[in-house]
């Protein structure tokens, strides 16, 4: 089963873009529950069993979304999704430190990316040979199954906020891109089909 976490809550501080000039704000958790929705819309049309695990726009702590993740088992596949800030671009993918499954699916996601954003920067560690970076991130390192971590560019870089994630066009390529990697990842390790 795919165990889809929309990161942070209505409530969650800071988690959102500047006040653009035009009087527009994209607010993270609208984001991230957009984007989730959307994911779990397609998976269910393709017969892909998937959970969201925080369906409320509150937010619910770390630590509790790694237990409500847990129940489902090891044979399953979380996903985190994320808009960045800090003032770059580009899109990222997270997995725990250390050599795992996460790291050839992350790389997954990483290429689907680069196929639906072939303009647009991918953000890597080319230390350890993967696509992905690894950090010690609780829903990455406290969930038992494979886990990754999606920041999808920057809501604090104007034109990625406005002309991608603010866009039903951007969020439709971002949806179709974490899509098209579940569906691969579910082939590359069936077991993780829950």
């Amino acid at each position: 089963m795919i165990l889809l976490d929309n990161g942070h809550g209505k409530e969650t501080k800071g988690k959102r873009s500047p006040v653009w000039g035009d009087g527009s704000q994209l607010l993270e958790y609208e984001f991230n529950r957009a984007i989730v929705n959307g994911i779990y819309d397609e998976l269910k049309i393709l017969g892909i069993k998937s959970n969201i695990i925080v369906p409320s726009q509150e937010d619910v702590s770390l630590y509790d979304r790694c237990i409500i993740a847990n129940v489902f088992g090891r044979n399953n596949l979380f996903v985190s999704v994320h808009s960045n800030a800090g003032g770059g671009t580009g899109f990222e993918v997270f997995t725990s430190k250390g050599d795992t499954k996460s790291d050839s699916i992350a790389d997954l996601f990483a290429e689907e990316f680069k196929k639906e954003f072939p303009n647009e920067r991918l953000r890597k560690d080319t230390s350890d040979g993967d696509l992905d970076k690894e950090a010690n991130f609780t829903v990455l390192h406290k969930t038992i199954m494979p886990a990754v971590l999606t920041e999808n560019f920057f809501m604090d870089t104007e034109r990625e906020c406005r002309q991608i994630l603010m866009t039903s066009y951007g969020r439709e390529k971002i949806i179709n891109f974490h899509v098209e990697a579940i569906k691969k990842a579910l082939k590359l390790f069936p077991e993780l089909k829950g």
